[in-house]
């Protein structure tokens, strides 16, 4: 199926619609699951693309089982929504190989409305903020730090608002998020967080990626008052991703994220513009990116397959 895109989804009533996010479709499948299906469809500055990435479901839902598999393996309590890559009965059979390998069953629960962001080096959005000010969220940062360069005391936690579809995220202080979730869910996000970040980071290193920043989702398990990890986790489209040889402080390097594609929309003054076409050349170059880093981190070769 290389070079199809799958930008929509409809299930023709067998199973009923929850929700539509800039790049997942949430079905319910009875009162405690949910399928999560993750389309092609692409967003930059919060903002989706017209066309899409060819297999880039695939890519990310495979990547992020792979994710819950490692750290539920090194993390000693993580739990995760993570249920099953098996596609529910309800699923007729017309669209079972169109949706298999891009969908996941995921446990219910109520989402905190805010995304924990880690960032190990210093750059984006936190290098813009320091250079104003000095500080990345309200967090006062030590002096001399170049572009790209680790923080010289270990990852930060930088949490943002949760915005609805159509608005942007707001970054925030912890102690802000605090108040929005409650003291003690914000200290285990926050604890969670970082232990997810830096478990991450060094098996991301070892095969040659450096994890620059990433943001996770957590939920409530209301039955249990447990913390739950949510959502994708530790792909290209919630990760910042560096190759690791080409590396250097005082420069962004090349990323194996949608980088290149928000280049190309500052480039072309086009960025947050709703219905923009991405030209050919991106959408490849962007493909290969994911798929590199698909098989960098889980070390399966990317078949072509979704």
């Amino acid at each position: 199926m290389a070079g199809t895109r799958v930008t929509h989804t409809d299930l023709e009533g067998s199973l009923p619609l929850v929700a539509r996010g800039k790049v997942r479709d949430l079905y319910e499948i009875n009162d405690s699951t949910l399928l999560f299906v993750t389309t092609d469809r692409i967003s930059a500055f919060d903002v989706v693309m017209r066309n899409g990435i060819p297999n880039k479901g695939a890519l990310l839902c495979l990547m992020t089982a792979h994710w819950f598999e490692v750290l539920s393996a090194a993390i000693p309590g993580l739990r995760t929504h993570f249920v099953s890559l098996e596609l529910p009965p309800q699923i007729p059979s017309k669209f079972r190989d169109e949706y298999r390998n891009r969908s996941m069953q995921v446990q219910k629960l109520v989402i905190f409305k805010v995304e924990a962001i880690v960032r190990g080096y210093i750059t984006g959005s936190a290098w813009a903020s320091y250079k104003k000010d000095g500080t990345v969220c309200g967090i006062q940062i030590q002096p001399g730090l170049r572009e790209s360069e680790a923080f010289p005391g270990g990852p930060i936690y930088t949490p943002s608002t949760k915005a609805e579809m159509g608005d942007h995220d707001e970054n925030i202080h912890p102690d802000t998020a605090a108040r929005v979730v409650g003291a003690r869910y914000a200290q285990r996000i926050e604890e969670l967080s970082l232990s997810l970040y830096q478990c991450a980071a060094a098996y991301a290193l070892e095969r040659g990626i450096i994890i620059a920043d990433c943001k996770f989702e957590f939920g409530l398990d209301k039955e249990t008052d447990e913390v739950v990890l949510a959502d994708e986790v530790l792909t290209p489209d919630s990760s910042r991703f560096w190759p690791a040889d080409s590396y250097s402080i005082g420069e962004p390097p090349p990323s194996f994220d949608k980088q290149h594609l928000r280049d190309w929309l500052m480039n072309q003054g086009l960025k947050g513009k709703d219905g923009v076409e991405v030209p050919d050349e991106v959408v490849t170059k962007t493909e290969n990116r994911y798929r590199e880093a698909f098989e960098r981190l889980t070390g399966n070769a990317w078949t072509g397959r979704c």
